[in-house]
């Protein structure tokens, strides 16, 4: 009888004609899903983060209204990072949006609504509301004025 060793391949050498293949498959599935539908939303939140004016219109409309004033106190100015926490829906190339994030007031938190088109270098809004809904008893919707 014949005592040597065999020697057995390596996992690699074993199993990379299966392993190669499925790795480029899987790395590809993976490319396509970021590029597609990760590339939409990054670009519309980069539009959103560079795009303040948006936002400090908003709030400047929601602080001069009545109601939210009572309901909120005076509204803080948006974070740059509160936009990204957000929801932001460009279309149109980039002409309308649809946008919700939240807002810091001195008596309470709320989220803001916008939807706005873009004429020109300024935003029209077709939609301004502020969501209160902290407490069941305080859940309230306000409709901003939107008239130019």
């Amino acid at each position: 009888m014949n005592n040597e060793l065999i020697k057995r391949k390596s996992w690699w050498k074993r199993n990379w004609k299966w392993l190669v293949p499925v790795s480029a498959i899987i790395l590809i599935s993976i490319g396509i899903f970021f590029f597609s539908v990760m590339g939409g939303i990054a670009t519309d939140f980069a539009q959103a983060y560079a795009d303040t004016e948006l936002y400090e219109n908003a709030i400047k409309r929601v602080n001069g209204d009545e109601t939210a004033h009572r309901l909120l106190g005076e509204i803080e100015p948006i974070d740059k990072l509160v936009i990204l926490e957000g929801e932001v829906r460009y279309s149109n190339e980039n002409k309308s949006v649809n946008s919700t994030v939240r807002i810091n007031g001195t008596k309470e938190r709320a989220k803001l609504d916008i939807t706005a088109n873009r004429i020109g270098e300024e935003w029209k809004y077709i939609k301004i509301n502020v969501r209160i809904k902290n407490a069941q008893e305080k859940r309230h919707t306000i409709v901003i004025s939107t008239a130019e």
